[in-house]
């Protein structure tokens, strides 16, 4: 295991990103989040878009999980790639600082480049990990087969096929069964919402765990604690 991927082992990353419309994405807003957390104790980032990891790099050599995304997602962002989708993507995300590149490991439509494709430049051309994003077991096994140095949950619950599994809570069996099978290291990410989720995941043999609206979205934070509280009157 090289020295980066021991840095963040048994850690919390955090995921720290804004959409367009969100206010958090005005002037320095996010920027003020990630230091926010560094100073709270992320000992990661996970980051979208070559601006966010240029400014992030500026203050702070905090390993960072770069990923490029669209501003606004398509309507048929559930049966379509759209995390770091292409080498270029992963060029500039690479370029701009990020230490390890996250990709879209499921099985859906591709833009151009085939998975095998990409995994292998990324980690010929740019000599940096490939961290896999998958939904389901059999993406992790193809993603491990094809070279990817990390497999992460990400995306169980946000797949056409796996919106069953989006119940609202991290997605334990997937986590158990890859880490179980898979001589990689496996992130839980996915509706991470309380310290004891990241400590049953820990229990469990996640290498690192990345939380991210549970921490760094406030609007998704308000909507959720009324949700909840209206339920209860």
């Amino acid at each position: 295991m090289n020295k980066l991927l021991k840095n963040i082992e048994k850690q919390i990353i955090v995921s720290c990103q804004a959409s367009k419309n969100d206010p958090l994405a005005e002037k320095n807003g996010l920027i003020s989040v990630i230091k926010s957390v560094i100073n709270g104790g992320a000992l990661g980032l996970r980051l979208a878009g070559r601006e966010s990891i240029k400014k992030t790099r500026k203050f702070s050599t905090i390993p960072i999980i770069g990923i490029t995304k669209p501003d606004i997602l398509p309507q048929n962002w559930k049966e379509i790639v759209y995390i770091t989708p292409s080498f270029k993507d992963a060029k500039q995300i690479s370029d701009a600082g990020a230490d390890i590149i996250a990709i879209d490991g499921t099985l859906r439509q591709r833009p151009n480049e085939k998975l095998e494709e990409l995994i292998f430049n990324i980690k010929k051309k740019l000599q940096k990990p490939v961290m896999a994003d998958i939904s389901t077991y059999e993406e992790a096994l193809i993603c491990a087969e094809l070279g990817a140095d990390i497999i992460s949950t990400t995306l169980s619950g946000y797949t056409s096929y796996t919106l069953d599994k989006n119940n609202g809570e991290p997605d334990f069996e997937l986590l158990e069964t890859l880490v179980n099978n898979l001589n990689k290291p496996v992130i839980l990410e996915g509706r991470i919402w309380t310290p004891e989720h990241a400590k049953k995941a820990f229990e469990s043999g996640a290498f690192c765990v990345v939380i991210g609206s549970a921490i760094t979205r406030p609007q998704v934070i308000t909507e959720r604690f009324i949700k909840l509280g209206m339920k209860s009157i």
